[in-house]
C-alpha cells in the first residue's frame, strides 16, 4: 500500500514531528507499506526520517498572519508559490498514486494549494483523511475562518474520515468547533501522536545533574518566537540550584542566537541548537520550561517531566488553549505570557522540582492516552484496505504494453 502524507509547515516543526510519527508507526504495522511526506520544513530529515518514507521537500513557507503565507526562501510573489507547490503536489500524487491522501490541518492546503490533489485522488479511486491536532484556535477564531468557507459541510464532502489527535474528555474538538452530524459521524479520536522511541539518534547521555543540581530544561520548538522565553528562563537560573540546559529550536534567528550564546556563556548555562531525541533527556528533568506547542507538550507529559508551559497567543491562541486545558486537570504548570518574569519562572522551576514526581506520574497515566501514532496508522491501513487503485501503471505504459 501507498501513503502520501501532507505537511504545509509554514511556522514550526509540529505538524512534520507528527506526520513522522505516524508514518514510523504505519511502517512498522506494514512493513510492505511506502510513504511519501511532502513537507515545507528545512529540518525534516534531521528529525529522523524512518525507513521506507520518502520526503517530497516543497518550497517552504513563512507564515504572515493566519492563512496567510509567503515563500521563506525564494524571492516571488505568494501566488507564484502557491501554484508551483499545487502543481509539485499534483504531479506527486498522480505519480506515486497512494491508496490513501493524508492532509495535516489544512482541508485544502495552504492558500488552497491541494485542491486539485485531492480532485485527483478521488479520480484515482485513492481515500483521503483528513488529520487534525485536537487544539486548532479558540472556537471563536476557528468558526469564523471555517464558515466563509463552508468548512463544516465540505469536509464531509472531500474526505472519507477525520482523525483527531487528542482525546474528547480533554478537549472536545467536534463539540468546540460546532461540528455538523455529517462531520461527527466521520471523526475519530487516536489519543495523542507522541514519538516514544525519539527522533533520530538519541543522545547517548543527557547533561550530567545529581540530586543536589537538578536538571531543568528550556525549550522552544522551532524557535522562532522563542527568544523572550528562553531569555527569562536564563535570568532565572543565574546562581540558581539547578542545571540549566536551554534549546533553541533550528529556526531561532542568528542574531537571538548569539545573545543567547553570550548569556549562557556568562552564567555557565548550557545551549543547544538542537538535540536529536531530545524527548529521552526529558525522562532525566526535574522540570521541563516550554511553550505549548502540541508536540512539546505531549512528549514532555509522556516523559511524566513536570511541565512549566507559557503559551504563545500570537498569530494562535491555540497553545493558551492547550494550557489552560491541561492545567486544568493537573497536568502541568501554566504562566500567562503577560505574567512572565524571571522572578515568576523561578519560583514556578522550585514548585515544579518539589512535586513529588511519582504522583504526577500517576495522574497523567490515568488521563493521557499516547498512542494515537499506532490508532492513525491502524486506521490509514483499514482505510486503504477499501481504496480502488485502478492500476499503478501509468497511461504511457498501458500503450507501451
Amino acid at each position: 500500500m501507498r501513503f502520501l502524507f501532507y505537511s504545509h509547515d509554514g511556522y514550526g516543526l509540529g505538524h512534520t514531528c507528527r506526520n513522522l510519527a505516524i508514518a514510523r508507526a504505519l511502517t512498522e504495522l506494514a512493513p510492505r507499506a511506502s510513504v511519501l511526506l511532502a513537507t515545507g520544513s528545512d529540518d525534516v530529515t534531521r528529525l529522523g526520517v524512518p525507513d521506507r518514507v520518502e520526503i517530497l521537500k516543497l518550497p517552504g513557507l513563512r507564515k504572515l498572519a493566519n492563512e496567510s503565507y509567503a515563500s521563506r526562501n525564494l524571492g516571488v510573489p505568494p501566488e507564484d508559490i502557491r501554484h508551483l507547490r499545487s502543481r509539485l503536489l499534483l504531479s506527486a500524487l498522480e505519480s506515486f498514486r497512494p491508496d490513501v491522501l493524508l492532509v495535516d490541518k489544512h482541508p485544502f492546503g495552504a492558500g488552497g494549494e491541494l485542491k486539485d490533489a485531492l480532485a485527483a485522488i478521488r479520480k484515482l479511486g485513492g481515500k483521503a483523511v483528513l488529520g487534525l491536532r485536537d487544539i486548532l484556535d479558540d472556537p471563536e477564531t476557528v468558526r469564523a475562518e471555517w464558515t466563509p468557507h463552508n468548512l463544516p459541510a465540505a469536509i464531509p464532502a472531500h474526505y472519507d474520515s477525520v482523525l483527531v489527535y487528542g482525546q474528547e474528555h480533554i478537549f472536545n474538538t467536534s463539540a468546540a468547533y460546532d461540528f455538523p452530524p455529517a462531520l461527527r459521524a466521520r471523526t475519530h479520536y487516536s489519543g495523542y501522536v507522541t514519538n516514544p522511541a525519539g527522533s533520530g539518534n538519541p543522545p547517548a547521555f543527557p547533561p550530567h545533574a545529581d540530586p543536589q543540581h537538578p536538571l531543568v530544561i528550556a525549550t522552544v520548538g522551532g524557535g522562532e518566537d522563542g527568544f523572550h522565553l528562553l531569555k527569562n528562563f536564563f535570568h532565572a537560573s543565574v546562581d540558581a540550584p539547578w542545571r540549566a540546559v536551554g534549546v533553541t529550536g533550528p529556526m531561532m534567528s542568528l542574531t537571538e542566537h548569539s545573545d543567547l550564546e553570550l548569556l549562557a556563556h556568562a552564567n555557565a548555562i548550557t545551549l543547544h541548537t538542537f538535540v536529536p531525541g531530545l524527548n529521552h533527556w526529558f525522562c532525566s528533568a526535574a522540570a521541563v520550561v516550554c511553550m505549548g506547542g502540541y508536540n512539546t507538550i505531549t512528549q514532555t507529559l509522556a516523559a511524566g517531566a513536570p511541565v512549566i508551559c507559557l503559551p504563545r497567543v500570537q498569530p494562535r491562541r491555540e497553545q493558551l488553549v492547550r494550557a489552560e486545558a491541561f492545567a486544568r486537570l493537573g497536568l502541568l504548570q501554566f504562566v500567562a505570557p503577560a505574567e512572565l518574569s524571571p522572578e515568576r519562572l523561578r519560583l514556578e522551576i522550585n514548585t515544579a522540582i518539589a512535586t513529588p514526581r511519582a504522583d504526577l506520574e500517576r495522574r497523567i497515566r490515568s488521563t493521557v492516552e499516547f498512542d494515537g501514532a499506532e490508532f492513525a496508522a491502524h486506521h490509514l491501513l483499514a482505510v486503504a484496505r477499501t481504496a480502488s487503485i485502478a492500476s499503478r501503471r501509468h497511461p504511457k505504459e498501458k500503450v507501451a504494453s
